[in-house]
């Protein structure tokens, strides 16, 4: 049997790992081809950086170079502007006298300071000498249009975990020098995506925000169950093992479909899987993700509190409308019907909530809300 893993969680899923999106992959791709600016939203764990990864890996044209950042580690306006800096003259340069070079052309009024890392031919970072009086943001962010005019050729910038300039000191100010910049550049489109949904709405979708309507805004959906019991039936045969597509359902029915938890529990079920997969070994493969996920858990809701708690509680009944009910504001012990609103917005804030329809509210996390129902509440215990 190899020693390949058939399943594939908490890194970009490839190849035979990446399973569907077929419409949002020929979209994205077209986007990045012609030059649309592109916002990927959905809920965390739903595939946005294995798709990103899957379609800059379809782009074989050499007039089309692919700029990789992630905004994750970045903390202010000047993290966010070395991480660029560093990250186009990389993807615009193929071997270390030409980063040089660019980096001697293209920055040199800013006399940048370049660290190697452990293979200095392939692992460098620039930091740049930073005023905030100055023009730099502005001349950093010009960089991938400058060296696309005068390479001939055009960029796609990708940037992972984009929302987090939302938590920048005075993050309005950056932002409108981003959209001021980037919406003068031809040769240049841009591709943002992140963890935080309720973040990435409030920074794309709402008008008084400098970003909005900036792009093609792109709503990443779950993939069908259909698709993922044909790719968890097909995976364990693939490897020697046997599952019924009933129980391959229960999985993507406990996950509620988001791509990496199916893979998770799917991984776990296949370890413990002798020959054909059990409902026993099912419900082992359930706790084990259960454990993996605990001490998250744990550290997203130790400090709510017990209204918060206890909305959280009428979401995982299946309470989804309706909160300002009497019935529903004694049976959960909610307050006041003036107390909800609050409630709703700030389990939104901390990306705990979101909205699914209309007036309809659901929790962001499907294993969070199982880990609650059988670990937390004693009527479930």
């Amino acid at each position: 049997m190899s020693n390949k893993t058939p399943f594939v969680f908490g890194v970009k899923a490839e190849g035979e790992n990446f399973t569907d999106r077929r419409e949002e992959t020929k979209n994205l791709l077209a986007n990045f081809q012609y030059g649309v600016n592109t916002i990927l939203i959905s809920p965390r764990r739903m595939g946005k950086t294995s798709l990103v990864e899957k379609v800059c890996n379809m782009i074989d044209d050499n007039e089309i170079r692919i700029v990789r950042i992630d905004a994750f580690g970045t903390r202010c306006e000047i993290d966010f502007i070395n991480a660029f800096a560093t990250a186009v003259i990389r993807a615009t340069s193929t071997k270390w006298e030409e980063w040089m070079e660019n980096a001697k052309v293209f920055l040199s009024r800013f006399v940048p300071k370049i660290s190697l890392g452990q293979d200095p031919l392939n692992d460098f970072s620039i930091s740049l000498e930073y005023n905030p009086n100055n023009n730099t943001t502005d001349e950093i962010l010009k960089l991938p249009e400058m060296i696309a005019n005068q390479k001939g050729y055009k960029i796609v910038v990708c940037i992972d975990e984009f929302q987090q300039i939302g938590e920048y000191s005075d993050s309005l100010t950056f932002q409108k020098k981003l959209r001021s910049v980037w919406q003068l550049q031809k040769n240049v489109s841009y591709c943002m995506y992140g963890s935080k949904k309720h973040m990435m709405e409030k920074i794309f979708l709402n008008r008084s925000y400098p970003f909005y309507r900036f792009g093609d805004v792109m709503y990443l959906k779950k993939i069908s169950e259909r698709d993922w019991v044909d790719y968890i039936c097909e995976r364990f045969d693939a490897t020697g093992k046997k599952i019924s597509r009933e129980l391959a359902k229960e999985v993507t029915i406990l996950t509620e479909c988001y791509s990496s938890y199916v893979q998770h529990l799917a991984w776990f079920l296949w370890l413990k899987t002798d020959n054909e997969a059990t409902e026993d070994d099912l419900r082992y493969a359930t706790n084990r993700l259960l454990d993996s996920q605990e001490a998250l858990f744990i550290q997203q809701t130790e400090g709510l509190s017990d209204y918060q708690m206890n909305f959280l509680h009428a979401i995982a009944d299946g309470v989804h409308t309706g909160f300002t009910q009497k019935s529903v504001l004694s049976k959960y012990r909610l307050g006041t019907s003036a107390n909800i609103t609050r409630l709703k917005n700030t389990l939104k804030e901390k990306d705990l909530i979101e909205t699914t329809e209309p007036r309809s509210l659901d929790m962001s996390d499907p294993i969070l809300k199982l880990w609650l129902k059988k670990r937390v509440w004693s009527t479930y215990s």
